[in-house]
């Protein structure tokens, strides 16, 4: 009883019904209007064909336009209206351009390092070619003097994380998706309050929709009490908003400029196993400790600068070399980069592209969730029929019902071009990691699904001959030990009501 009390009172159900409220209004208000004007209708049937138009002109997924194109056309009047508040995948355009302003202008910081390119150029010109890519459409460039450690699991994570922040003596940075009150956010959040205290610079960013069931409406209140410099990134009203539709789903940590880590791990105890949800929650993370870490710092200070509408004047301050006491080591090519819903730039989609279509011998994928685009499904698939050993590892266990179908619904057209998929029995995967050939690796935030591709601020780090490749490579054979793999089957085991229900829901993906 006190579980639904607490659900029934909880912010997202006050927001959910006021946000359904108001939508059942607007619905009810349009289609009396309809049927007390007859014009009204041409004039509705009118613009749904005028905004099919655009959306199927616009530089977009092919995928999103035919699902939107068909709920508009479909239900007018509801599909016009939902895709108004919910379908734009851009900002809006005051909010574009102030943080294009502020992205313009901490980007001009980041170092030239064409030298090292050319030292990419001579080794491989598949890899340059895949660096460039970063370099020149997400704008980020590629480092040496880096070193890199990669995390199988949260709670192998959790004690460099804690070891890192109690090492802090000049700044930390943090910037997550998800927060709950619990174990790993309250050992974090001792020495956050320590550091304050101290006069460390602490700022943290959380997503506001993210955390909409776990932390209480004004947690950054309590935190600026405690000295914590704190901002929410979209802060959730109950009120339709175009904005929603965007979230940052990133996973930044940096202490001192000089160590920084990524991944897909956000701060809540399942993370670390500390709770049980779903089985044992499997995730990963990377370190990286050196010149690098300067992108992941000014990644922060952009989202940062453009929530507070501030602007940091003394930038020096927060540079890798600033405190740094000894020579940095270099590991391999380490290249940090983010993705945004600000452009029309893939970029997190065309990385995982670029290393698919570049692979020679094989491709090893972590995914919580397999909703690829066709141009991601194709290059799957072409691959494997070219002789690429690709293999992808999802969960056995789902967080989300309705996606792990859909993402079942890829695995007939994937298997039968010779990909091999697993399914991590013990409990749910929340990896993304791509490994390719012993020598590239990426580690991020970026799922195989639309919203990650397409509507999300996301991060991620690309690395060449790094040591953290080589880990990477041996944690997915390991955990395809413990997994199941699936054969076709599998496949045509599935109820008929469930294909049928997955060929209903592929179709409607995009907008899940």
């Amino acid at each position: 009883m006190k579980k639904v009390k607490k659900f029934l009172s909880g912010r997202a159900t006050i927001v959910a019904l006021a946000i359904l409220v108001q939508l059942c209004w607007l619905l009810s208000f349009l289609y009396g209007f309809q049927a007390r004007y007859t014009f009204f209708n041409t004039v509705i049937d009118l613009a749904a064909i005028f905004v099919v138009l655009l959306i199927v002109n616009k530089r977009s997924n092919l995928s999103y336009k035919l699902a939107w194109s068909v709920v508009i056309l479909a239900v007018p009047i509801v599909g016009l209206l939902v895709y108004f508040i919910f379908g734009r995948s851009e900002l809006t355009r005051p909010t574009r351009k102030r943080m294009e302003a502020v992205n313009f202008e901490l980007e001009q910081e980041l170092p030239d390092h064409s030298g090292i390119q050319a030292e990419l150029m001579e080794k491989d010109m598949s890899v340059y070619c895949q660096s460039k890519y970063v370099v020149d459409w997400a704008g980020f460039p590629v480092y040496k003097n880096t070193e890199t450690q990669y995390y199988p699991s949260g709670e192998k994570m959790f004690p460099d994380i804690l070891a890192a922040l109690e090492e802090a003596e000049h700044f930390i940075f943090m910037e997550y998706f998800i927060v709950e009150e619990g174990h790993m956010f309250g050992k974090i959040l001792e020495i956050l309050k320590r550091k304050a205290k101290e006069g460390i610079d602490v700022r943290f960013i959380y997503d506001d929709f993210g955390c909409v069931t776990t932390l209480p409406a004004k947690y950054y209140q309590k935190m600026q009490e405690w000295g914590i410099h704190c901002v929410r990134f979209n802060p959730l009203y109950p009120v339709m908003s175009v904005i929603m539709n965007n979230r940052d789903h990133r996973k930044i940590l940096v202490a001192d400029g000089k160590v920084g880590f990524t991944g897909g791990i956000n701060l809540a105890d399942e993370y670390v196993n500390k709770v049980e949800r779903f089985g044992y929650w499997k995730d990963t993370a990377v370190r990286l400790e050196g010149e690098a870490v300067w992108s992941f710092t000014v990644m922060f200070l952009e989202m940062w600068d453009y929530i507070t509408k501030s602007r940091e004047e003394d930038l020096d301050r927060f540079r890798p070399s600033c405190y740094q006491t000894r020579e940095f080591q270099t590991d391999g090519y380490v290249q940090p980069y983010t993705d945004s819903p600000l452009d029309h730039e893939n970029v997190g989609e065309n990385i995982y592209m670029n290393i698919i279509n570049r692979a020679r011998n094989y491709v090893y994928i972590f995914t919580p969730y397999l909703i690829p685009d066709d141009e991601i499904l194709k290059a799957l698939q072409n691959a494997a029929k070219s002789g690429v050993d690709v293999r992808i590892v999802m969960p056995g266990i789902p967080d989300k019902q309705i996606i792990y179908w859909i993402s079942q619904s890829y695995y007939e057209p994937l298997l039968e071009c010779g990909v091999r998929i697993y399914q991590f029995n013990p409990g749910f995967l929340h990896a993304k990691c791509f490994v390719c050939d012993d020598e590239v690796a990426v580690v991020g935030s970026v799922n195989l699904d639309y919203r990650s591709l397409y509507l999300h601020f996301e991060c991620g780090v690309w690395m060449y001959r790094s040591r953290a490749v080589m880990q990477v490579k041996e944690d997915v054979l390991d955990t395809m030990e413990r997994s199941e793999e699936i054969n076709m089957e599998f496949c045509r085991k599935r109820p008929a009501a469930i294909r049928t229900l997955q060929s209903v829901l592929r179709l409607f993906a995009p907008l899940l």
